[in-house]
């Protein structure tokens, strides 16, 4: 017998089994139909004269969903703050940043009294000059114990403290510096607010108190004196403060000594000492202390044997061995001149020179 829904005679051949509708699965919701874009006329529209028997439906108007309308106010919140942050400096603070102070600087020639004294070696010399128990090199500028600050870390102030050591050596101790060959190591540490002011001195080197090139580093007149020994002796040191809640300040104060010679000199030619005194105040905001470079802003120099009627804005020319310092000296200080700070001479005292 057949099921309650069949036929009474069964299910007709060929028909579906169980009595399924083939197109029970096709489902026509009020949705599907409404997007329909042909839509059949009605009985009434149909016996109007020339009356298609379907119409086309005009399309829909489909604005905008909510989450879509979400999306699109997030995208333009975060491009706009992209845009934002990008126009503000990614490492700003909120104090406002200090201009670049340009440096002033003081090179002083320290005259010798009597012939400048001289050895076959440089050994000799040191072991018999105040010299005899400085250490070598970048060993002689120890950094000291470094202490965060009311607006500074104890990070930032190591960062300080071994940007301005990196600086001493650099413009100091580099045989490359001191030969007059280079001054890019010098110069790469320096803020760009100074690089002009750095490159008047090396282009136009001039004794005003601001464009002496010897007040940014030391180097010799290559054609008067070379290093004798390349173990440079020095002693100094380094101390750290905040001046501000945007500035920290490293002071330093550094002697060198050189042995020199005279430049192609052969082996056994006599040898003298020269003293660099070197008193540089540095400054460092926190874009400096980020990318490792600073701002000199005070250079006190005083470097003997020299003689004072020389010029020593460009090179520093020792007086050698078995030299004395000739006659005359700057030829006047005027005293309405504030920048003339350079037209300065001063004596080398004999308790500074080895004793040979």
């Amino acid at each position: 017998m057949g099921g309650p829904g069949d036929p009474p005679t069964g299910t007709p051949e060929g028909g579906p089994v169980g009595g399924e509708d083939e197109y029970r699965s096709v489902v026509f919701d009020e949705s599907f139909v409404r997007a329909a874009r042909l839509q059949e006329s009605s009985a009434r529209e149909r016996m109007t004269d020339h009356a298609p028997a379907v119409r086309r439906r005009p399309p829909l108007r489909r604005g905008l969903t909510r989450q879509a309308l979400i999306l699109v106010v997030l995208i333009l919140v975060a491009f706009g703050t992209a845009i934002y942050m990008g126009v503000r400096h990614p490492y700003g603070t909120d104090e406002a940043q200090q201009p670049v102070e340009p440096l002033r600087m003081t090179v002083i020639p320290l005259s010798p009294q009597g012939t400048v004294p001289g050895a076959a070696d440089a050994e000799t010399l040191f072991a018999h000059s105040p010299a005899a128990q400085y250490e070598v090199g970048a060993e002689g500028i120890p950094l000291p114990a470094a202490r965060s600050t009311a607006h500074f870390s104890d990070s930032q102030v190591v960062t300080a403290l071994t940007t301005a050591k990196d600086y001493l050596v650099r413009s100091s101790l580099y045989p490359e510096v001191l030969d007059s060959s280079e001054v890019r190591p010098t110069r790469a540490l320096l803020d760009p607010g100074q690089l002009d002011q750095f490159d008047q001195s090396v282009d136009h080197p001039t004794a005003d108190g601001r464009h002496a090139l010897t007040g940014w580093l030391v180097r010799f007149d290559p054609t008067r004196a070379e290093l004798a020994d390349p173990k440079i002796r020095v002693q100094g040191n380094l101390t750290a403060a905040e001046t501000d809640p945007a500035t920290l300040e490293v002071t330093a104060d550094h002697t060198f000594v050189y042995a020199l010679r005279p430049t192609g000199a052969p082996a056994g030619a006599q040898v003298s000492l020269f003293t660099v005194r070197r008193e540089l105040t540095f400054r460092f905001d926190r874009d400096d202390l980020r990318l490792h470079q600073t701002q000199l802003v005070v250079s006190y120099v005083q470097a003997g044997p020299l003689s004072c009627a020389e010029d020593a804005a460009d090179h520093l020319h020792p007086l050698l061995a078995g030299q004395t310092a000739k006659a005359g000296g700057p030829a006047g200080t005027d005293p309405f001149a504030t920048d003339s700070a350079t037209a300065l001479c001063g004596t080398l005292a004999a308790a500074a020179e080895p004793k040979v």
